[in-house]
């Protein structure tokens, strides 16, 4: 009696698994314990609903084979029905539990943002309500004020979205862009006690035993971070960034909003899916990801440099000291501070003192030392363009507040926790571009811009140069300085056509695009075309020096020698191929393995179409037929195989349609 409850407690656990198993592998998927119990014991209903009426001597005849594939079959059923609620447009009541627990954790943000949209009259825009849009003037810019103090009082993730919107002339109009280039956030400074905590975390020593003396009033607090000065123990003065306490989850809580908002924008307003806000928001969130890893701006700050300076001194300009220690100017007259990698971590950034201030607040410094703003404007774009065209890595965030005006009389760039980077190609369709613009050129301008995109399969080239000569004849061929729109303008050209402009490209762009912000300061109406123009020139001098073609004629020729010292041998083997008649060409079908699997796919889904019904045929076929030999006194072998074929017939012609159905993840 034992042996035979501890057999059928077996059967009883071991019964699921097998028909999980069973149906998971028919039907190609993968699921989780919960589910596959589940499948299991749905299974074995199906069994039990089949053999009550058969009664108890099923399990003692053939008849068992249906019951197994009856098992079988609703195993199947149970998983393409539960695919369909996990995968499809019930998959939120499956997760709802874990969701409802993060909706509680976020409900009272999203209370405040939505009474802030409330407070500045932007909620019908959310929800995708206004119809009419605002096409007056005067309406826009109250519209673009009212979503600058938004997003000011919504918190310090929303305020550094507003200023990434606000280089973006491609995506906004110019009225909007102008009033979020605007965005401050004044956030109170973090308690001492606090930051010396997250000090002491990160340097493993309290911070007067680090620096030989530290100021603990900082001497600008932003939302994510502050910056003290301090001096270290062999008498450098230092700026020390740390990172406020939890600084972390509350970019990730408002990440996740964010991207909630962008998917409610893009499915329910016109304007959301034309900007693409999804994708916006996900680049804007790396972004933000990096600068909250103080070890990447540290890796930034010194590859710029190091690129800088190499592109000073590619260019033939001499390395400068003007502050009297021989350490060369990171580009013409523009200094970059020294990272002390020994003392930063992923939350404390510890690089050398710049003594300057902010070129948003120098206007003062400017006048009192008699500086040449035209000068210094042409180093600040110079050092820039250096950077895109010829070192590849770039400051890709050089707006006013990351530009010192020096006590010394040079400039200098510090927050780099924003870089770009470009590769030899790229650069060179760039160099390319500066060329065609130097020389007023619609159709060199197009062969460049269409090396720098990506391009569809079909494009008209003689109409996109011609639109190109439309735009250099607005922008480059007219009086006086282009505005800003000669980048927006730029890019709705080139979306216009249907290219698509890397990531690392339209860094490049908005990088230029922010920086002419700063040299309006410096120099309003500066003429970012003439210095492009003049760049460029000089860079086709540089290059067309006889040192710079012997270097580059010897790495081509290191390149091409190998391949030209092959040729005669290869040139030889086909001639004598062709003289014996023994030259072929050989193809190789199907070499791409999307092509074999898809080949593939295809056959067996055909191949089981086809056995599935043929099998269902025969077996209507065998219960159709009369007479026949009997199994037991009204049940005939016949009836067995009938049976049988139509489930084999079920289970294929299932297995077929759940394969072209089935959603992609």
């Amino acid at each position: 009696m034992s042996s035979f409850l501890l057999i059928a407690g077996a059967t009883a656990l071991l019964g699921p698994v097998i028909m999980a198993v069973l149906a998971r592998r028919v039907l190609g998927l993968r699921i989780g314990a919960v589910r596959a119990l589940l499948t299991g014991v749905a299974g074995l209903l199906a069994a039990g609903v089949v053999g009550t009426p058969m009664g108890p001597q099923a399990s003692r005849t053939p008849l068992v084979t249906v019951q197994l594939g009856a098992a079988l079959l609703g195993a199947m059923i149970f998983l393409v029905l539960s695919e369909a609620v996990v995968g499809g447009p019930l998959r939120g009541m499956v997760r709802w539990p874990g969701a409802a627990r993060r909706r509680l954790a976020r409900s009272r943000r999203y209370t405040q943002l939505s009474g802030i949209a409330v407070r500045h009259g932007l909620r019908r825009f959310l929800t995708g309500r206004s119809r009419g849009g605002t096409a007056n003037p005067q309406e826009q810019a109250a519209l673009a004020r009212s979503l600058r103090l938004a997003l000011e009082e919504a918190g310090a993730t929303f305020v550094k979205l507003g200023q990434v919107l606000s280089s973006r002339h491609d995506l906004l109009p110019a009225v909007f862009a102008d009033e979020l280039s605007a965005l401050q956030h004044e956030v109170a400074a973090e308690p001492w006690p606090d930051i010396a905590r997250v000090l002491a975390e990160e340097l493993k020593a309290p911070p007067e035993k680090v620096f030989a003396e530290f100021q603990t009033e900082p001497l600008a607090a932003g939302s994510m971070a502050q910056v003290h000065r301090a001096r270290l123990h062999d008498g450098r003065a230092v700026a020390v960034k740390v990172q406020r306490p939890g600084a972390r989850q509350v970019v990730e809580r408002d990440l996740d909003i964010l991207f909630r908002i962008s998917d409610m924008l893009e499915r329910n307003t016109a304007w959301g899916r034309t900007v693409g806000s999804r994708e916006l928001v996900r680049g804007f969130a790396d972004s933000l990801h990096e600068e909250l890893d103080f070890r990447t701006e540290a890796r930034n700050t010194a590859a710029v440099a190091a690129n800088a300076a190499n592109a000073a001194v590619a260019a033939g300009e001499e390395p400068e000291g003007a502050d009297g220690d021989g350490r060369p100017a990171a580009g013409p007259r523009v200094l970059m501070p020294e990272v002390h990698h020994r003392l930063s971590t992923e939350r404390v950034l510890v690089v050398e003192w710049l003594d300057g201030v902010t070129l948003n607040r120098a206007d003062a410094v400017l006048d009192a030392q008699g500086l040449d703003r035209e000068r210094l404007a042409r180093d600040l774009f110079g050092c820039l363009l250096g950077q895109i065209v010829i070192g590849g890595v770039f400051h890709a965030d050089p707006h006013s507040g990351n530009v010192l005006v020096l006590s010394d009389g040079r400039l200098g760039l510090v927050d780099f926790g924003s870089v770009g980077r470009i590769d030899r190609m790229l650069r060179g369709s760039l160099r390319e571009l500066l060329m065609a613009i130097d020389r007023n050129d619609p159709r060199a301008l197009s062969d460049a811009l269409l090396d720098l995109v990506e391009r569809p399969d079909e494009i008209d080239e003689e109409r996109f140069t011609r639109a190109l000569g439309r735009y250099t004849a607005r922008h480059l061929a007219s009086s006086g300085p282009p505005g800003r729109e000669m980048f927006s303008d730029l890019f709705l050209l080139v979306a216009q056509y249907g290219l698509t402009v890397p990531p690392e490209v339209a860094a490049a762009f908005r990088a230029l695009a922010t920086v002419e912000g700063a040299l309006g300061r410096l120099v309003p109406g500066f003429d970012l075309v003439e210095e492009a123009r003049a760049f460029a020139a000089t860079e086709l001098s540089r290059r067309l020096s006889p040192q710079h073609l012997s270097r580059s004629l010897a790495d081509e020729a290191a390149a091409v020698l190998p391949m030209l010292l092959r040729l005669p041998r290869r040139a030889e083997r086909i001639s004598s191929a062709l003289e014996q008649g023994r030259l072929g060409i050989n193809v190789r079908l199907l070499a791409d393995e999307r092509d074999r699997r898809f080949i593939q796919s295809l056959v067996r889904d055909v191949l089981l179409t086809f056995l599935g019904g043929l099998t269902g045929v025969l077996g209507m076929l065998l219960l159709s037929t009369q007479g026949g030999p009997k199994v037991t006194g009204s049940l005939r072998l016949f009836d067995i195989f009938g049976y049988n074929m139509l489930l084999i017939s079920s289970v294929l012609v299932l297995r077929v349609l759940f394969t072209i159905t089935k959603p992609r993840r």
